[in-house]
């Protein structure tokens, strides 16, 4: 009985030191200044990062079309994404904070220069750019939550991607229920 029980101490000895190595690799992740907790697939973090992104785009081009939309529709439909994108950022950062991530605090270049061009148009031409660009962002928006949803393997990820998805979906269905009317009107106003 005796010879069991020290074999038995001796194999939990060899099993806890084998899996120290395991351990110290967590521990090395953490320490080493990588943004990201160490159980967290790098796809979950590109993906919290550029939600992010789009999320800060998404305000700014809204705010955008509350001062140059001409449209009521387009005007209530920017401050929709304005109010709807700021809560969403703002759970986000919980999420990206608890994980570690570190956000992005401006614009991406593409985003830059979609707010710069958009800034320029006035009328008519900016509902329909602006509504046009809003179906085409939403359209990668929902496919892109929609994969986290399935996929994400941190599950503070794969809840914020869920809960967030049928805003987004509802956001697509409104701006396709706009773009049309928008283009419509502007074709009516190039042909007088």
């Amino acid at each position: 009985m005796e010879k069991i029980s020290t074999l038995t101490c001796r194999f939990a000895l060899i099993a806890s030191l084998s899996l120290l190595p395991v351990a110290m690799m967590g521990q090395t992740n953490s320490m080493s200044g990588d943004s990201s907790n160490g159980s967290m697939s790098s796809s979950d973090t590109k993906f919290v990062r550029e939600a992010a992104q789009g999320g800060m785009a998404e305000v700014e081009l809204g705010k955008l079309a509350t001062e140059k939309g001409s449209s009521p529709e387009v005007k209530k439909f920017g401050q929709r994404m304005v109010d709807d994108h700021s809560k969403a950022n703002e759970q986000l950062k919980e999420v990206a904070s608890s994980q570690g991530i570190t956000l992005p605090s401006k614009l991406s270049a593409k985003d830059e220069m979609t707010k710069e061009h958009l800034s320029k148009l006035s009328g008519e031409q900016f509902d329909k750019a602006y509504m046009s660009d809003m179906v085409k962002d939403h359209t990668q928006d929902v496919a892109d939550f929609q994969q986290e949803a399935n996929s994400a393997s941190d599950p503070a990820i794969k809840e914020f991607a869920e809960k967030t998805l049928p805003v987004l979906k509802s956001h697509l269905r409104e701006a396709r229920q706009i773009a049309p009317t928008t283009s419509a009107s502007a074709s009516k106003m190039q042909g007088d």
